[in-house]
């Protein structure tokens, strides 16, 4: 499939975020995952790494991220680049909801801050 449309997307939710799949295994990729994620007002992020590098281009509004040791805001246009293994946390402390584009490598799990790994299905 190579049109990716919205209707076509599949939809997951995980810690007030909703994750619509475009790119994965169930779209016909065999290399990357692409999804956009929806951040409404007010959603803590939940701190985690990945096995693979990530990034997230913000779309709409304005996220607050943490890799490591660094924190910043991110606004519509901007990119974060988040490293194999960084620690990792993407929240929305606004009064406005907030979309963003992320892509991965196909097969991308998060270990969670337990040490739990989670593989998520948009990215699978």
């Amino acid at each position: 499939m190579t049109h990716l449309t919205t209707a076509n997307a599949r939809s997951f939710d995980l810690h007030g975020v909703t994750f619509h799949s475009f790119a994965a295994s169930h779209s016909g990729a065999t290399r990357m995952a692409a999804w956009r994620a929806d951040f409404p007002p007010h959603t803590p992020g939940t701190a985690h790494s990945m096995t693979d590098e990530e990034v997230l281009h913000v779309l709409d509004g304005r996220l607050d991220v943490e890799v490591d040791d660094e924190r910043f805001t991110v606004e519509p246009g901007d990119a974060v680049l988040v490293p194999t293994g960084a620690r990792f946390r993407v929240s929305n402390n606004s009064d406005q909801p907030a979309r963003a584009w992320v892509a991965t490598p196909l097969g991308m799990n998060a270990v969670m801050g337990d040490g739990q790994h989670v593989a998520p299905p948009w990215a699978q």
